[in-house]
């Protein structure tokens, strides 16, 4: 009896160590906001800043439905620098030699115009520009947001000297 209950706990943990990685379902690199900042910055990539809350029911769908699509998470992390940021957190956060509360950034990356949640910004580092973008996301939806801010930044490199 033992023997046949040991093989049944087991057996899950096999069948899960044998998939190969590229089957397994693509996950989203993301940052925190003071890592992932600096890094869109030295990297030149734009930083998709996910704001959300632990209570936001659409940022929940955004996360089950959107994010979780191979697409949108293959072109997240080969485009751009991912991060989380959720407000309402504590904590001190960094736009160089700043240093915010969580709230302090909500307004400053909003312009002190917070539309709710979900709210995505988006951070061009060629010209240092931040475009916000508010609502739930499908993955078309998030995808034509993408393809705006891919073409804006292409035409603010071939402006920059």
């Amino acid at each position: 009896m033992i023997k046949k209950l040991l093989f049944f706990l087991i057996l899950p943990l096999l069948l899960g160590a044998g998939v190969p990685e590229e089957h397994k379902p693509n996950k989203i690199d993301w940052l925190d906001f003071n890592t992932g900042f600096l890094k869109a910055q030295k990297e030149g990539k734009i930083a998709i800043i996910d704001c959300y809350t632990e209570w936001c029911g659409w940022c929940k769908v955004m996360d089950k439905k959107t994010f979780s699509n191979d697409s949108i998470a293959a072109r997240m992390n080969e485009k751009y620098i991912a991060i989380k940021f959720n407000p309402e957190l504590p904590g001190k956060y960094w736009t160089g030699t700043d240093s915010l509360t969580g709230r302090q950034m909500l307004m400053a990356l909003s312009n002190n115009k917070p539309t709710g949640y979900p709210t995505f910004f988006f951070f061009v580092p060629q010209d240092k520009k931040m475009f916000q973008v508010p609502g739930y996301k499908d993955v078309e939806g998030l995808n034509e947001v993408f393809d705006n801010v891919e073409r804006y930044q292409k035409a603010a490199t071939l402006k920059s000297p």
